[in-house]
């Protein structure tokens, strides 16, 4: 396996780099950098056999870099990647290994890392270290309280993404739930005000990179490629948001609260939470607005049972969604005044009170006002 530095002030030039060098396999990405000054101070104390190097960065040039990496490290086999060919002579001076004009084709790169491999013959019987463990046969794509696969090959903390991109497209693919999700979409949501053949070429090397990546960590999602479009097929995965929208189109029996109870366990957070995925907004707000009507469903269901503390969890849960409801935080007060708690009913009625005012820029409702007044005045004459 052969241990390789990126260096390059853009991180699309560094995300299109690695994943053109992973699908040549045997290459492993050491680290990668777009501070040329941090990158070599790092070189110092890493494992690494060559380092691919653009040459215009701001603070130093890449042929600066170079020499300073000879000084220390004579027979480093260094690969320039770059967009001028004026620099290739006092690239060869400094005795690099090749030079790569960008945009260069995978093949082109392929007789680079050649002539790496052939530098470092110690490598030639290093091979086949990938794990045997057995594939989970239920890998789960999560998708609420964030976008993770978990699968047995991936370890405790689920798929690892190579660049974001590739992760995005994933969850992008997924959120269309194996329905075919067209091209020019796919280039807007992702990769908006690029130029389209550069965007192009970033959607098809990194639908080639996520393809080898499910496989490698033996995660049964297949990438089609449709006339205008690609699909993901979620066959063999169990997906989270498509089992906690089961859960709420339902309310189990009268004394049987093992759906409320599934349902609150599936639901880890927000829709594609804390992604920054645009394009999942609407669909995170809508199943946000779902689950609070289930709630409100179980709700009434536990209240016409005489099950107050279930009535008053389904409501806490709400206002930990919508903190500003005043409808659902007067009933979780009028719950706690009928339990005898007026302290408690006070406490989430000054909760509501600085939520609507924080959120909203409003003043409560004189419903919402005369129930807090009545949880003061209760109080008052208790402590008398």
């Amino acid at each position: 396996m052969i241990r390789v530095m990126l260096i390059d002030d853009e991180e699309d030039a560094l995300d299109l780099l690695e994943i053109l060098l992973r699908q040549l396999g045997d290459v492993e990405i050491a680290g990668r950098y777009m501070n040329p000054v941090q990158a070599l101070d790092a070189l110092e104390g890493s494992a690494v056999d060559a380092v691919f190097l653009d040459n215009q960065m701001p603070g130093i040039l890449g042929t600066e870099a170079a020499r300073r990496i000879r000084q220390t490290m004579p027979t480093m086999p260094i690969i320039f990647t770059t967009a001028y060919s004026e620099y290739a002579v006092e690239a060869f001076e400094i005795q690099s290994t090749d030079y790569l004009l960008k945009p260069f084709t995978i093949d082109r790169l392929q007789n680079a890392v050649t002539r790496i491999r052939q530098s470092l013959p110690q490598l030639t019987s290093q091979a086949n270290r990938s794990g045997s463990a057995e594939p989970s046969p239920t890998p789960v794509v999560q998708c609420l309280g964030g976008f993770q696969i978990q699968a047995s090959e991936a370890g405790k903390g689920g798929v690892s993404w190579k660049t974001k991109k590739e992760k995005e497209l994933c969850a992008y693919l997924v959120h269309h739930e194996g329905k075919s999700a067209n091209a020019a979409a796919i280039i807007e949501a992702l990769w908006p005000g690029y130029d389209l053949n550069k965007a192009k070429t970033y959607l098809y090397t990194c639908l080639s990179y996520l393809r080898k990546t499910l496989t490698e960590h033996r995660v049964p999602i297949r990438i089609h490629k449709f006339d205008q479009g690609f699909m993901a097929e979620l066959e063999g995965v169990t997906v989270d948001v498509a089992d906690f929208e089961r859960c709420l189109t339902a309310l189990a029996p009268a004394q049987d609260v093992s759906a409320y109870d599934r349902m609150n366990q599936l639901y880890q957070g927000e829709y594609m939470e804390a992604c920054d995925f645009g394009w999942a907004v609407p669909r995170q707000l809508e199943i946000r607005a779902s689950y609070i009507r289930a709630l409100r469903g179980w709700h009434s269901s536990f209240r016409g049972q005489g099950r107050a503390e279930l009535a008053a969890d389904s409501l806490q849960r709400i206002l930990a969604l919508a903190p500003e409801s005043e409808l659902d935080g007067r009933e979780l007060m009028r719950l706690h005044l009928e339990a005898g708690d007026r302290h408690e009913a006070h406490r989430v009625g000054r909760q509501l009170e600085q939520a609507v005012r924080i959120q909203l820029a409003a003043e409560l409702e004189e419903e919402t006002l005369q129930l807090i007044r009545q949880t003061t005045d209760e109080a008052f004459r208790g402590v008398r």
